[in-house]
């Protein structure tokens, strides 16, 4: 077992997704010590090694002193040396689990498919359920969207919110709404009307998943960047939907917890 020079034990998680790549470095009780992100580009190898390593040098320390790694995400096989793999509703349900020490309904909404996933009294996943095939990448069909709307990511809202009318975006395929947004875009209709369109199309695309029983708790890179679209499943669900904290990480620090885990268990 590999300690901290103050006799901690740490861990690393890494989490490989389609449009950023997440690392996090935590001590034995879970506490993250440092943690990175990085735009995903060119190869994934390069640039998990690149967020491990900023994680690392965010917590002051060295790769030698890690009990290991675990990897997770859309390309978690290029994970330089991992420990472990894990898929991403379990690391996902473990990390949010971590945070909030309940069962929960959790709706993992990042840069690919969102699924809804029941988590139990101990962090693990239940059961996963994810959106129609056809409806996969909806966290990059978003970033699609606020560039074509010349707005950051984080503006999208702010641009919906101003809307007098919703534009229709109904396509269940995500490539195919990208066309409808230029569609209505070519029509005419405002660039508020659009971003309140995407918005709306994607809780859509949730809610129809269904078993929202409370609480509902929502993790990934659309929490922090959409949080719009967390408001529109609210009205659709009729239900409460609170966000883990610092929910861009929630893959990487459950991939970190399990490395912990298995260590214990061992």
């Amino acid at each position: 077992m590999q300690l901290q020079p103050n006799g901690v034990s740490i861990a690393a998680g890494v989490d490989a997704g389609t449009e950023c790549v997440k690392a996090v470095v935590v001590d034995g009780d879970g506490r993250v010590l440092g943690r990175a992100v990085m735009p995903t580009r060119g190869y994934f190898q390069a640039c998990a090694y690149e967020a491990l390593a900023a994680a690392l040098d965010d917590a002051q320390v060295g790769e030698a002193a890690l009990l290991g790694i675990g990897a997770t995400g859309f390309a978690m096989n290029c994970v330089p040396n991992p420990t472990l793999r894990s898929s991403e509703t379990s690391c996902h349900a473990l990390g949010a689990f971590h945070h909030l020490r309940t069962t929960m309904t959790l709706v993992d909404i990042g840069g690919r498919d969102p699924h809804v996933i029941h988590v139990d009294h101990d962090g693990r996943q239940l059961d996963a359920h994810g959106v129609r095939r056809c409806a996969v990448g909806v966290g990059s069909f978003l970033m699609f969207t606020a560039r074509h709307l010349d707005v950051t990511a984080s503006q999208l809202q702010e641009l919906a919110s101003a809307a007098t009318s919703t534009a229709s975006v109904s396509s269940y395929c995500s490539v195919f709404s990208t066309s409808e947004v230029l569609e209505r875009l070519r029509e005419g209709a405002s660039r508020e009307a659009v971003a309140a369109g995407c918005i709306h199309s994607i809780a859509e695309r949730i809610a129809e998943v269904g078993g929202l029983a409370t609480p509902v708790v929502v993790c990934g890179g659309v929490a922090e960047y959409f949080p719009g679209v967390l408001r529109s499943l609210e009205s659709l669900a009729s239900v409460a939907v609170q966000v883990v904290p610092d929910a861009l990480y929630t893959g990487a620090l459950g991939a970190a917890l399990k490395v912990l885990r298995a260590r214990e268990v061992s």
